[in-house]
């Protein structure tokens, strides 16, 4: 068996918790601001960038009072699947996605995408920002500063962030040099990026409990006895940051 994708996931990972700690403590203090003034935490991303909003989304383990902004026709599901990337790509369609949510003054959107280029996110992040609301950008800056915007600003999803994660990979995103293939194998954001953002989550429960929280808003699995209860008292005691249904 070859290792060299674990091996080159483990080499980011690394350099992460060196060159990203200063900026992930600063999603720890935002996160922990945010959910002690019962404001919101939104978050998107595009297709593949997706796989975050879901892997944030309704999981043991997991935030409760994260939101996510799905786009019908940016999912994985959608068929021919080649339409996600021509509606990510799709000037004003962010714009459409951002004004069915209620985006406030101190709320949070934190917003995925690798290359940062594409109109989706841009203008999601656009019309946040717009709003007061601050914007986390996990995307890779090396990428995304060696490729022109797609969007009429000119400008790239990181240039709006008022904290920018940088996840590290290698441009194009896969990493594994494969002798007599010219594209690389195994892409890197989705493993690097929820290793990320999930070490986000459990520092700023662990800030909640140090000032003073006795029970942080943390999804109990629903596959242990009790759970729904328990599922239950955290969204009553925080359905007003809670924007998706859950009954």
């Amino acid at each position: 068996m070859n290792f060299d994708y674990i091996n080159r996931v483990l080499d980011i990972i690394k350099t992460i918790q060196v060159e990203e700690n200063e900026n992930m403590e600063r999603c720890v203090e935002l996160l922990t601001k945010t959910i002690l003034d019962k404001k919101s935490i939104y978050t998107f991303g595009a297709s593949h960038a997706g796989i975050l909003s879901e892997e944030m989304y309704y999981r043991a383990g997991g935030l409760m009072t994260i939101n996510p902004i799905f786009g019908r026709e940016i999912m994985l599901d959608t068929s021919p699947i080649t339409v996600t990337s021509k509606m990510e790509r799709c000037v004003g369609y962010g714009t459409i996605l951002a004004s069915k949510v209620h985006f406030e003054k101190d709320d949070v959107l934190i917003i995925h995408s690798v290359s940062g280029r594409n109109p989706v996110s841009i203008e999601i992040a656009m019309a946040a920002k717009e709003k007061g609301t601050k914007i986390i950008g996990l995307t890779n800056l090396k990428y995304s500063k060696s490729v022109p915007s797609r969007h009429p600003s000119g400008k790239n999803l990181y240039e709006f962030c008022d904290i920018v994660l940088d996840n590290h990979g290698d441009i194009g995103d896969a990493c594994v040099k494969l002798e007599g293939l010219e594209q690389k194998a195994g892409p890197t954001s989705t493993v690097i990026g929820a290793t990320i953002l999930n070490s986000i989550i459990v520092a700023t429960a662990q800030n909640l409990i140090k000032k003073g929280m006795k029970r942080p808003p943390i999804f109990y699995s629903a596959n242990v006895d009790g759970g729904d209860e328990l599922n239950e008292e955290l969204y009553k005691e925080y359905k007003d940051s809670i924007h998706y249904s859950f009954k």
